[in-house]
């Protein structure tokens, strides 16, 4: 199971929020750059990253910041946060993100989703944030009437490199990941899912690691608090032997 080190991005700074509310706001670096390139150091196969800011605004807002971090590093980045035109979508991809992450316009604008995935391939995952069980999209500030089961399936056959799921009550409060709903997504699609909000620590990464349906798990606020080193991370996740890891 690879092990994702998040880095979000709030007015330039690589920040933690408590279930997307931008008021609750906790700075864990000043240089988001010097962040990443530590997180390489201590043997992060990928990077996650996220314009909070560009999220809120439906549009990028962090740029600059984002290619400092891609200069700064050797491994590959996935970036969501505000890309929803096709444009945008294929200037992150010449810019060095390797992989682009849709949320909003999953829901909204499947179309563009689809035509992504047929251009881009394996460069494109799908955001699929949920608030008690219901898609949440603009910055996790609307709600839909669409179930995370719903959106996945529909999207099935689009051909997205992997599916991020994140439970919004449990993101950045450390409470641990919805195990149950993770794994239930997990089984309904045939795209990989790797698991967002709540990690804790080490056995919160062993549990999600023995549901053999999920490739990959994020993990913030646990690694900046230190409740966890990133090594431990990766060794707690390597019981997973993912026939395609993503």
């Amino acid at each position: 199971m690879i092990i994702y080190p998040a880095i979000d991005l709030k007015d330039g700074k690589c920040v933690r929020l408590q279930q997307g509310n931008m008021d609750r706001v906790t700075v864990f670096n000043d240089d988001p750059a010097s962040q990443a390139r530590a997180f390489e150091a201590a043997g992060a196969a990928w990077l996650h990253i996220v314009d909070l800011n560009g999220a809120f605004e439906g549009r990028p807002v962090n740029g600059e910041v984002v290619e400092r971090i891609i200069d700064a590093v050797k491994i590959p980045v996935q970036l969501g946060g505000g890309i929803r035109t096709e444009k945008g979508i294929e200037d992150w991809l010449d810019r060095g993100v390797t992989r682009v992450i849709l949320g909003t316009v999953a829901l909204k604008n499947p179309g563009l989703v689809r035509l992504a995935c047929d251009r881009f391939s394996e460069r494109v995952a799908l955001g699929v944030d949920a608030k008690d069980g219901m898609v949440a999209v603009e910055g996790w500030a609307e709600v839909s009437k669409v179930t995370a089961l719903e959106l996945a399936g529909q999207l099935e056959d689009c051909g997205a490199a992997a599916i991020i799921y994140t439970d919004i009550g449990r993101d950045g409060v450390l409470r641990g990941p919805n195990i149950e709903a993770t794994v239930k997504l997990a089984s309904s699609v045939q795209t990989p899912v790797i698991a967002s909000g709540g990690v804790s620590g080490a056995e919160d990464i062993k549990t999600l690691a023995a549901a053999s349906s999920i490739a990959g798990a994020i993990i913030g606020r646990a690694l900046y608090d230190g409740r966890v080193s990133l090594a431990e991370a990766i060794a707690a996740g390597s019981g997973n032997p993912m026939i395609k890891p993503c």
